[in-house]
């Protein structure tokens, strides 16, 4: 044999040891993240029954959406504008195929971010992939995973690690790397909670690293890894809510998903799941069914187990109570169950009041601060001692968890966002009814003084972040509640003697000088916690009576309607102008409904532009909309501009525009040639009956030979076109068109030009 076969053999050799010495790495490494990630610890890290995620998983779901821009809105604003979308349009995702390509996407998929309000199930979603894989179930053309969470990433943050360095720390098993520099291995990152990041993410100003072995800083370890500088073969898959998205640049991100939650089958499915009893299931449904609020934020996974845990022991009769109805009581409610706990396991009580008190000053701070995640340092400026973790835990194992991941380092964090604002409200709540002291407004110490300096404060707040602890703060006044409290705290003399009446008047004043519909909604919310249904009652009797059609209703008046409209169980896939009056006043009231509907039906309502800016804004803010009749309206062509500004955003999704007899000319088709020249996502566009001219139609045909254009189908009946319009539309079609349905019905046209387009129209399989 000569030297070259013995050296090829040796290589072989060696290269066959390499392969199998990986492949024992990799099963070694599927065993580790099974035996992590195969339980599921629902609100409770410390649990003496642990649950295995396969038993009680239940799908939530995923859709194509967004374009990871910032959105810093409250999280129930958007649970609220979720329950109100439609599925029909939408491409759900499941969360194995997260890196395929979705029907009519040809690139590859190596970077996605996942957003999604905080409990809604995006980290449960990585946690299923995970051990899908490392069972063997799914993706295994993926050779290595490695889940990183940002939080436990946080705690080496002034370390310099090189990639090597980092995936060691984490996974002290693995010896040899020489599969990131193999083509033929897949690797798969997951970076869990960039909103929990408190790493500086420099993606213009950190240094450029290429090699694996090179130590670096955390954040330029991350920008490189991101931007595909290292291991640009990898997959990532982000995750984040959505007001910490943006700190990703656009250009990085290849797909950008959205965790929705449950929808309404997935709701039922979990509590079916569960709770064992199939009555107490159904029973546990049908209740909170009848209270909107609470059924909204079902949508939240970690909602729907505190509301099992509270409804599975009142409704067995296991605790005695009043059955929720609001947010602040099913609240309370879970707090008190949890204190409960807390005595029957540590058998001590006296220091309830002293832990609430700590940890909802920790709560409120925090909130102020907009933390999610506490550090040692965070629970020793509120007076907590960490050492003392299991005293703390009776009362705060489910509400407050020590959590010790990969890394093995200490975080801290409430439970859900939601938690942290209850405990929030309950502390502000306490220092004024036991301390006589006024936290928000020191000057002041009265229930109404806290109560209007708390709505100011949350009407002041652009995201919104303010909203959920201003409604658990005006729910807590209630004497139903005041009961639950005294409940909690048996030697605090807690006084009752508080009215809400004042409170009551001044939110409603608010509402009538409140242009914006999101603090609006809030407002109502409040309302619903102090039990107050006055405006709401009176515009439901409107409604059902037939209608709002000749009322002449005062603008706290119109805010009700939007509410009962925005709240009631019906999805909004049809908004129809004349039930409510046909007026540009009555549009402009009711935008909100509009833009939270799939479809708008504002035919012959005697709108103007105006309402072309009006409805410019709402599909320029992510709206729900698409497909808007317009016809028969006093538009103009200034209109049709407005109307442009928003076809060229991304955030618009507008599918179909009917624009018939509106009184246009060609200078509204240059608008929207325009328009389907950037991408606009249209696909129907109806101007018939309109003075467009051939003029016009030569601008639009321009558009339809640019690939970009999706149009599909073009209606031009009635609008004063010759041969010439006939000639610049065959050139396109020529040119490979996408349009599949043309109207030039009523037009001034030769028999052989119709004859022409239909014979192109017929070899490309088309209808004219």
């Amino acid at each position: 044999m000569d030297n070259g076969t013995e050296e090829v053999e040796d290589r072989g050799n060696k290269e066959g040891c390499s392969a199998q010495q990986r492949c024992k790495q990799m099963q070694n490494h599927k065993i580790l993240l099974k035996e992590t990630f195969q339980f599921f610890t629902e609100g409770i890290t410390k649990q003496k029954k642990r649950t295995l995620l396969n038993e009680i998983y239940t799908e939530v779901y995923i859709t194509e959406g967004g374009s990871g821009e910032v959105n810093s809105e409250h999280e129930v604003r958007h649970i609220e504008a979720a329950s109100k979308r439609s599925a029909t349009f939408e491409k759900p995702i499941k969360c194995n195929d997260i890196f395929k390509p979705l029907p009519g996407q040809e690139r590859d998929i190596r970077t996605v971010l996942t957003n999604g309000v905080a409990g809604i199930g995006k980290t449960v979603s990585v946690q299923k992939l995970i051990l899908d894989w490392a069972e063997e179930k799914a993706n295994q053309d993926v050779h290595f995973i490695f889940p990183l969470p940002f939080r436990e990433l946080n705690l080496i943050q002034e370390e310099k690690v090189s990639v090597v360095d980092l995936i060691t720390k984490f996974f002290c098993d693995l010896k040899d790397f020489s599969f990131f520099t193999d083509g033929n291995c897949k690797v798969l990152f997951i970076l869990d909670g960039l909103d929990e990041c408190r790493i500086p993410l420099h993606f213009c100003s950190n240094p450029k690293c290429y090699d694996i072995t090179e130590a670096a800083t955390m954040s330029t370890l991350l920008t490189n890894l991101i931007e595909g500088n290292l291991l640009p073969s990898a997959l990532l898959w982000i995750t984040s809510r959505p007001a910490a998205a943006s700190q990703i640049p656009s250009q990085w991100l290849d797909q950008v998903t959205e965790v929705r939650g449950f929808n309404d089958p997935g709701k039922e499915e979990y509590f079916r799941k569960r709770v064992s009893d199939e009555n107490l299931a159904k029973r546990i449904i049908t209740h909170l069914k009848s209270s909107r609020s609470l059924y909204i934020m079902c949508h939240i996974p970690i909602f729907c187990w505190i509301a099992a845990t509270v409804l599975q022991r009142i409704l067995a009769e296991i605790e005695k109570g009043e059955i929720p109805k609001t947010l602040t009581q099913m609240y309370t409610h879970f707090l008190l169950i949890q204190t409960h706990e807390k005595r029957k396991y540590t058998h001590r009580n006296e220091t309830d009041k002293g832990m609430i008190f700590k940890l909802g000053r920790l709560a409120f701070q925090q909130l102020q601060n907009g933390n999610l995640i506490f550090y040692e340092k965070d629970l020793k400026e509120c007076g907590i001692d960490v050492t003392e973790a299991s005293v703390y835990s009776g009362v705060c194992t489910l509400i407050f968890r020590e959590e010790a991941g990969l890394y093995q380092s200490k975080v801290f964090c409430f439970v859900h966002l939601s938690i942290q604002e209850h405990l929030a409200a309950l502390y502000v709540h306490f220092q004024l009814i036991i301390q006589m002291k006024n936290v928000m407004k020191p000057a002041n110490p009265s229930l109404y003084e806290l109560h209007k300096t708390a709505v100011d404060l949350a009407l002041q707040s652009k995201n919104g972040h303010l909203d959920l602890f201003l409604r658990f703060l005006l729910g807590l006044s209630l004497e139903s509640n005041q009961n639950l409290l005294r409940a909690l705290l048996p030697q605090t003399n807690i006084q009752s003697q508080w009215s809400t009446d004042e409170t009551i008047q001044y939110i409603k004043r608010k509402i009538g000088k409140n242009p914006s519909s999101e603090k609006c909604m809030t407002l109502f919310h409040c309302l619903q916690e102090l039990n107050d249904q006055s405006l709401v009652g009176e515009i439901q009797r409107y409604l059902g009576s037939g209608g709002l059609e000749g009322a002449k209703l005062s603008p706290v008046q119109w805010s009700a309607v939007v509410f009962v409209l925005l709240t009631s169980e019906e999805q909004l896939d049809m908004f129809e102008l004349t039930k409510y009056g046909r007026s540009e006043e009555c549009l402009l009231r009711l935008m909100p409904v509009v833009k939270a509907s799939r479809s708008a039906q504002l035919r012959n309502c005697g709108l103007t532009s105006k309402s072309c800016s009006s409805l410019a804004s709402a599909l320029n803010s992510g709206s729900s909309l698409r497909q808007l009749d317009l016809s028969g309206n006093h538009l103009l062509d200034t209109g049709v501009a407005l109307l442009h500004c928003a076809l060229t955003n991304p955030l618009c999704q507008l599918e179909t525009l009917q624009l018939r007899n509106c009184e246009l000319t060609e200078k509204s088709c240059s608008s929207l040639a325009t328009a389907l020249n950037s991408g606009s996502s249209l696909r129907h566009l109806d101007l018939s009956f309109n003075n467009l001219l051939d003029t016009g139609v030569t601008l639009l045909s321009s558009a339809l030979r640019n690939s970009l254009c999706q149009l599909e189908t073009l209606r031009l009946s009635y609008c004063k076109l010759t041969e010439k319009s006939c000639s610049s539309l065959a050139l396109s079609l020529r040119s490979g068109s996408r349009l599949m349905h043309l109207d030039l019905n009523g037009n001034n046209l030769l028999d052989s030009d119709i004859e022409v387009l239909s014979l192109i129209f017929r070899g490309a399989n088309c209808n004219p």
